[in-house]
């Protein structure tokens, strides 16, 4: 039961994140690592033996804590991607604002007539 429900969910979510990059809500580059998941989850779910091969390779005893690291893992990773992406964009923001200051003062100072420079 449990391992048809994971087969459904990675298929709406694969359909989700497809849509989403149709309709520009979501860059390609983003959705990669989404539609890498969702495979992922649609493979383990249609051969759940995976797990067990992979548990019984790193001598874990439990394996869905091996799937559980995995996760902790990936997630770890994709939050430092996700923060300096949101770093560097911060960055740009502000650069941007003060071109458009400095920008915003010389036309400012351009459109005083001649008479009221002294």
């Amino acid at each position: 039961m449990i391992y048809k429900f994971a087969i459904i969910f990675s298929i709406v979510l694969i359909i989700i994140i497809i849509n989403l990059v149709k309709k520009d809500k979501l860059d390609e580059k983003y959705s990669i690592l989404w539609l890498i998941g969702s495979f992922i989850i649609l493979i383990v779910s249609i051969f759940p033996n995976i797990i067990t091969f992979f548990a019984s390779k790193f001598n874990v005893y439990y394996p869905p804590a091996l799937m559980l690291l995995f996760a902790i893992l990936i997630l770890g990773a994709y939050t430092i991607h996700i923060s300096m992406i949101i770093t560097r964009q911060n960055k740009m923001i502000v650069r941007l604002t003060q071109r458009l200051g400095i920008l915003e003062e010389k036309e400012k100072n351009n459109n005083i007539n001649p008479k009221e420079r002294k």
